[in-house]
């Protein structure tokens, strides 16, 4: 079933109905967890309000890291005032796109792209292999459900979770799902899984997990940005969207970045991971999850199943694309700059926003492939 892009949460909305219902069973209480405080989106510069003689740097891409270029981006104009730095949240599909630059329209032309899955060899090939993918942050992918009055802890193995997006666990009182959960009564709920209608980096991450730990999934789908979802699937566009459905479908369960489940005060299931050992997701657990990667000489870094007994097992790196040679030296040396700011001074704000600061391994590597950004030979 797809839904228009107006099928999202409604401030306000209450299942009232079921909530009474699950209120009689006795693992569940009448309460939600008071939501977060929010921390304010910082604004990012219109096309319409940046001067003419100004340096504008446009990218689009993927939803994921959003919150936190728009931090970025917002900042680095303050200390670089004749510099504006604008960012399409549009997925990491259409950022590719966009930034391999065939048929694209000068409204839709960008200097970067902002993409959770990098480029594949085939898309490089696109771009005329004029590409640097360079991580710029890292995060959680969190499974978010919403079992209306329901408190407790959500353990799902990796067999559960895998199951329930595969469309073989149905409803909520599945035998597995109370394996997982000993001495919890689930309700008897169908579970209806949230997951991304548009080409998405966050869908990447987590089929890349799907991939690896699951033979069913890997000879049916493999990791992609884009699936095909097997069951009972409603589907959203962007991170935000899918953290929006989720808020307002009892009985749904879908995977949504870290960051954006957290703004609206979504509960979080803690997942098994390689090692067998249950772990919620959190800066540090992910931290461990990441520090676990080994970085390939063109910083294509995937961590799909992470060792260790404290790692979180959904991580992602998020990469900026650009290109290794640019037409002018000016947009060049711009993007140079920004980078090397992002990558220095920008990774404070990961935390506060729900991200993973960079390794400092992998931040020193981003680093060394900035500096080779240039102007194009004649």
């Amino acid at each position: 079933m797809k839904l228009r892009n107006d099928c999202f949460w409604v401030p306000g909305t209450v299942h009232l109905a079921l909530g009474v219902l699950l209120c009689l069973l006795g693992a569940f209480a009448c309460s939600r967890p008071t939501k977060p405080v929010v921390v304010d989106e910082t604004k990012i510069q219109p096309n319409e309000s940046i001067p003419s003689n100004a340096t504008h740097l446009r990218g689009a891409g993927a939803t994921f890291p959003s919150f936190l270029y728009r931090r970025w981006f917002s900042a680095y104009h303050e200390i670089n005032q004749g510099t504006y730095v604008t960012y399409d949240a549009v997925g990491s599909a259409e950022g590719v796109r966009r930034f391999i630059g065939k048929d694209v329209s000068n409204e839709q032309s960008v200097d970067f792209a902002g993409s959770d899955a990098a480029m594949s060899d085939a898309e490089i090939t696109k771009a005329d292999n004029n590409v640097l993918m360079i991580p710029a942050t890292a995060g959680c992918v969190v499974l978010a459900y919403n079992l209306p009055g329901y408190t407790g802890e959500l353990r799902l193995s990796r067999r559960t979770y895998t199951e329930i997006f595969e469309g073989d666990i149905k409803d909520w009182s599945d035998p597995q799902i109370a394996r997982d959960n000993p001495g919890i009564k689930f309700p008897h709920l169908t579970i209806a899984t949230v997951v991304r209608q548009d080409g998405s980096g966050t869908t990447f991450a987590f089929t890349r997990n799907l991939d690896t730990i699951s033979e069913k999934w890997r000879a049916l789908y493999g990791p992609a940005t884009l699936v095909d979802w097997p069951g009972n699937a409603m589907r959203a566009t962007g991170n935000q969207g899918v953290a929006a459905l989720i808020e307002k479908s009892a009985g749904s369960i879908g995977y949504v970045g870290y960051e954006f489940g957290r703004r609206i005060g979504l509960n979080f299931a803690t997942l098994e991971n390689k090692d067998a050992k249950y772990v919620k997701p959190s800066e540090q657990n992910c931290g461990k999850a990441l520090a676990t990667a080994v970085v390939p000489e063109n910083l294509r870094i995937f961590v799909p199943d992470p060792p260790g007994a404290d790692s979180y097992p959904l991580v992602t790196f998020t990469w900026i694309l650009v290109h290794k040679s640019y037409r002018d030296a000016s947009t060049a040396d711009e993007i140079r700059r920004l980078l090397r700011w992002s990558l220095q001074d920008g990774q404070r704000y990961a935390s506060e926003l729900g991200y993973v600061a960079l390794p400092s391994e992998v931040a020193k590597q981003a680093l060394a492939a900035v500096d080779t950004i240039g102007p194009r030979s004649r």
